[in-house]
């Protein structure tokens, strides 16, 4: 069976390099996330307190909030409790997303750049 042709390195161009290599999924890290039936439940309480996308409110604006969302997202090691989510629209999550995207692209993050 054949074999993938080597890879060329992002940092110094060389085939093959071995110098720049991290290990595999260094870049991800392992956050206890919340799901099922608690994540609802938290949902419903988010939302409760907070109907409204607190990024509209903060520009004049009346959303009601659909996403509970992270303020610092978990792939940037925030975590996942109360003290670091908001209520968000799907438009204002979208942009935060989108944003953040473009920032991990941006500093190399996600693997970008880097040998593989």
């Amino acid at each position: 069976m054949p074999l993938a042709p080597p890879r060329i390195c992002g940092t110094c161009g060389q085939t093959g390099c071995t110098d720049h290599q991290r290990p595999a999924w260094a870049h991800r890290t392992v956050v206890p996330r919340i799901r099922g039936r608690k994540l609802q439940r938290l949902r419903d309480q988010l939302f409760d307190k907070h109907p409204l996308c607190v990024e509209c409110e903060s520009q004049g604006r009346t959303t009601i909030a659909t996403i509970r969302d992270h303020v610092q997202n978990l792939a940037d090691r925030g975590r996942d409790d109360e003290r670091n989510v908001q209520p968000l629209c799907a438009a204002c999550h979208d942009a935060k997303t989108h944003a953040e995207s473009v920032r991990g692209q941006q500093t190399g993050g996600w693997g970008v750049g880097k040998c593989l």
